[in-house]
């Protein structure tokens, strides 16, 4: 009689497909999801559970998203469901930056320049249609990454209630004192035409001209004196070592260091003999420079004896007098700073001290005033040359060399910028403590990685009054008067600006422009200026706290920010500031930053480089969900290197992922959690053992979570699936889950476990696989709620007991095992790669043991040739005999074996064709396919 055994085994069967088709399946759950309203649901499931808030910081409504907005957002999604996960309630409101000049920009381009071709109020329609176009592309792009959040209603800074939220905002500011008006040097674009905040300036390398200038002592003898000199010099100079000479029409004085000693040093330059005054630290290298002979010093004084001498101005008719201030070092130059204190903010505050004119000669343009001497007309970059010729003409040029150095520029235009003092509007460091009160909130804070707190001390500590003013035409409104002639505020500046904010939720900021300041003042009206300028807008995005945080179903303070670590000269400063300035309070518990995207070999992502690697590309080819396990995978603290080579290998990654779920999944077949579910005291050791190790792994694996360490579970997941599953329990049981009956204990035992697995496993990889865990989800039998994404971490682990009165219901009981099948692994591969077996079921195994392993093993009885994965395992003492292998006390022989292969099970036994009406089958099979049934005890 022909018996088909292939229909009397349990053979895999599932609906998950070993191909994921990622690219074009996605979109279809990202639809499902919204159609469906699964954001809702999570919200409706998690009603008054413990909130978790992570603010999202607004990216910019501009242009499409790249591979940095992927990695920012995909982040926020991984820690907001795992949150989810461990049951919190976590809403997730997603926002944009919609003000300000890039979308200025794009829109002059279109339509022209506001107040030309369109009027002001026309333009600025046309930027709220540019800016939410660009919304709702980016948007779309994030829910393709698989981002859940309440997508239907995100917070725009553009909206009506919002743009009178930040007016608001600006008024709890004034009131408590932190803004005022003053004439600051700031930094300025000519291209822009508007002053520039901290946030929008980077740093490049600029070739400038480097030149050292004398400026003339007017009373010698005076000089004579401070320096203790026996005789008077016929004439000395101060010099001063500058790498803007375009900025020496402003002028003011001179300052030196009041405890650096100076010397003042006789030397023939050029075939003059001069007297100089230079820092002592300094001037060997700086005569060298100059090629100087016949080096005499005359004196040697601290630089505080040298306060008040009057100097003359290297080519107006101005005297300007030495100074001393801190800021001065011995680093490079001469030890002497020319100081202007209408252009730099070091300059600014020592000539406050002294009572310098805050000189500007320079438009907005960049252009010398017609009233500059010399120099009117021209163009700050075109001037440097003119102005190195007049003090070479005025023998006050020493050195003049051409000299590349690192200069701040405009992010947006890429081109040098100026400092230049313009009257502007501030929110102060000093005035009513804001820098203390923000050192004191910076201590209370988590900076993650650790390292995030020392870069923002740093900032804070140096940084000077922020300029919030912007003279646009695309921006909330500073909504405030000023007198005509006093330039104080309104005295009722408070209740101004609230009237003022319930008008602009009615129309938006051109209520503002619209408003007949008569309307709000009356008969004062004449006595006030109505300001023109608009807030910056890291201004906008600094005050969200203010205007999302405080709805309803929010809190303040988040718990949570989280952003690039270029966030710390921006979003995380500006919140911080708006937040102690406005409230009093600091807007964020924890703040979590991540490195910038590179490629393979660390260089910048660059289109004329060709390594720009498109989230959209490469979720049209491969899915979001390999986007989002590279992510998970890298160290995000630092630089995180993407390339499609990269990408590609993270698909690897996820196909071994994957197989495994797919083996857990098509061994669940015929599997009815609701009558199947074995007992945890009535399955098998084995079984229970893999289960522990799984309850182990999720400990480890929610406390990553935890700790915002996703690159540490990607590992623990990846060896999970690899070691603790793929190369020991689930090689192990396939002979049992295939070969013995289908409703037995042994089966049911292995499948229970499978079961408990894949519950565990779907959660711990649905905030990172967020796509293939629905898929998942879809498949486990009687998975419970609708979506893994409304569940919470999997409490169905049950884990061994702590005592070693059962030696098989130990951790390390089957940790030993694992070594020796690994060992006796290696001991097959090695005989096949000689031919002398095949596979390792044609083999018989021998294990010289010490009499202790021996013990251990012998627990296994029969079922050791299952757990190794041999036709045959005997045990034996140590005595020479076999092959050493890594684990101690154990020696290893194999053997091909010499017996019949079951057609049924594969395995060679001596007893294949003792039974009649089964020759082809061993008795164990014969048992599975017409008897009671084969029992297993352990594996």
């Amino acid at each position: 009689m022909t018996v088909d055994y292939k229909s009397t085994l349990n053979l895999p069967e599932t609906a998950f497909a070993m191909k994921a088709d990622l690219a074009k399946r996605e979109p279809n759950w990202v639809k499902d999801w919204q159609e469906n309203k699964l954001y809702q649901k999570i919200r409706q499931a998690r009603a008054g559970r413990p909130q978790f808030i992570l603010h999202d910081g607004p990216p910019y409504a501009n242009g499409n998203i790249h591979i940095g907005h992927s990695v920012n957002k995909i982040l926020k999604d991984i820690i907001i469901k795992s949150k989810t996960l461990a049951g919190f309630d976590a809403p997730y409101v997603p926002g944009w930056d919609c003000h300000g000049l890039p979308i200025e920009l794009n829109v002059e381009k279109k339509f022209g320049k506001a107040g030309h071709k369109v009027s002001a109020k026309e333009f600025r329609q046309h930027c709220r249609d540019f800016a939410i176009g660009h919304v709702e592309n980016q948007k779309a792009d994030f829910q393709r990454l698989g981002v859940l959040g309440d997508w239907d209603n995100p917070y725009l800074t553009m909206n009506f209630q919002q743009e009178a939220d930040i007016i608001r905002s600006l008024g709890k500011i004034a009131a408590n004192g932190h803004l005022h008006q003053g004439l600051k040097p700031v930094h300025w674009c000519m291209d822009c035409g508007s002053a520039l905040a901290e946030a929008e300036v980077e740093y490049e390398d600029k070739q400038s001209h480097a030149v050292d200038v004398a400026f003339a002592v007017q009373d010698v003898a005076d000089f004579a004196k401070r320096a203790n000199l026996a005789n008077v010099p016929a004439a000395v100079d101060f010099v001063i070592w500058t790498t803007t000479p375009w900025t020496l029409p402003a002028n003011q004085a001179v300052s030196l260091h009041p405890e650096l000693i100076y010397v003042v040093v006789q030397a023939t330059i050029e075939q003059q003999t001069r007297v100089l005054v230079l820092a002592q630290a300094l001037y060997e290298a700086t005569l060298a420079r100059y090629q100087a002979e016949d080096i005499h010093v005359l004196a040697e004084v601290a630089g505080a004896a040298f306060e008040h001498v009057a100097l003359q101005h290297p080519f107006y008719e101005r005297t300007v007098p030495v100074i001393v201030g801190e800021h001065v070092t011995a680093d490079a130059g001469t030890g002497a700073v020319h100081t202007a204190p209408g252009h730099g903010h070091d300059d600014f505050v020592v000539g406050k001290k002294y009572n310098l004119k805050v000189d500007n000669p320079v438009d907005n343009n960049g252009v010398f005033l017609p009233n500059t001497p010399l120099f009117a007309g021209m163009h700050v970059n075109k001037a440097n040359e003119p102005i190195i010729e007049t003090l070479k003409a005025n023998n006050r040029l020493l050195a003049h060399v051409k000299i590349k150095h690192s200069y701040p520029h405009c992010w947006r235009h890429k081109t040098p910028i100026i400092f230049r003092a313009t009257p502007q509007w501030f929110i102060s460091m000093e005035q009513k403590g804001l820098r203390d009160a923000a050192m004191q909130a910076i201590d209370e804070v988590q900076w993650l990685p650790n390292w995030g707190k020392a870069r923002i001390v740093s900032m804070m500590q140096g940084r000077p009054d922020w300029c919030i003013s912007r003279q646009r035409t695309w921006g909330v409104p500073i909504a405030l008067f000023v007198h005509k002639i006093t330039g104080e505020l309104h005295p009722q500046t408070i209740d101004l600006i609230e009237k003022v904010a319930l008008e602009v939720e009615k129309a938006g900021i051109d209520a503002w422009w619209d408003m007949d300041a008569a309307v709000l003042l009356g008969a004062e009206a004449e006595n006030y200026l109505k300001v023109t300028d608009t807030l910056d807008v890291w201004f906008d995005s600094g005050v969200t706290h203010s205007c999302v945080l405080t709805r309803p179903d929010l809190r303040y303070p988040a718990d949570l920010y989280l952003e690039g670590s270029d966030q710390h000269r921006g979003w995380f400063q500006s919140s911080l500031l708006t937040a102690l300035a406005a409230n009093g309070d600091k807007p964020f518990k924890t703040v979590l930053t991540h490195g910038f995207t590179v490629d393979e070999k660390g260089h910048k992502m660059s289109k004329s480089l060709g390594n720009v690697v498109s989230p959209q590309d490469i979720m049209k080819t491969l899915g979001a969900d390999i986007i989002r396990l590279w992510v998970a995978a890298t160290d995000y603290s630092g630089e995180m290197s993407v390339s499609k080579v990269i990408l590609e290998r993270m698909s690897d990654a996820y196909r071994r992922i994957r197989n495994t779920m797919r083996f857990l999944l098509a061994n669940l077949a015929g599997f009815d959690p609701a009558q199947h579910l074995v007992p945890t005291n009535d399955m098998l050791a084995l079984d229970r053992w893999v289960v522990d190790k799984a309850a182990q792994v999720q400990t480890d694996i929610i406390a990553a979570y935890e700790a915002y360490e996703f690159h540490s579970i990607y590992h623990k997941l990846h060896n999970f699936c690899s070691l603790d599953l793929g190369s020991f329990y689930l090689d192990i049981i396939k002979d049992r889950q295939y070969t013995t009956q289908a409703n037995s204990l042994a089966r049911r035992s292995a499948q229970t476990a499978l079961y408990h697995i894949i519950q565990a496993l779907v959660r711990w990889c649905a905030p990172i696989l967020s796509f293939t865990s629905h898929e998942i989800w879809q498949e486990i039998p009687q998975a419970g709620a609708e979506s893994v994404f409304l569940t919470e971490w999997y409490q169905g682990l049950a884990t061994l007991p702590e005592d070693d009165s059962q030696p098989m219901l130990t951790r390390a009981y089957w940790q030993q095992v694992m070594a020796v099948k690994t060992a006796v692994n290696k001991e097959i591969e090695e005989a096949r790669t000689r031919k002398e077996v095949g596979s390792g079921l044609s083999a018989e195994v021998t294990l010289y043991v010490v009499p202790e392993l021996k013990a251990r093993l012998a627990l296994l009885g029969d079922e050791l040739r299952f757990v190794l994965i041999t036709s045959s395992a005997k045990l034996s003492d140590q005595n020479g005999e076999g092959q050493a292998t890594d684990v101690v006390g154990l020696n290893v022989k194999v053997t091909p074996s010499t017996h019949t292969k079951c057609v049924r099970c594969w395995h060679y036994r001596a007893d294949v064709g003792s039974h009649a009406e089964h020759p082809e089958v061993c008795v164990r099979c014969v048992e599975n396919v017409a008897g009671q049934g084969e029992v297993r005890h352990f594996a």
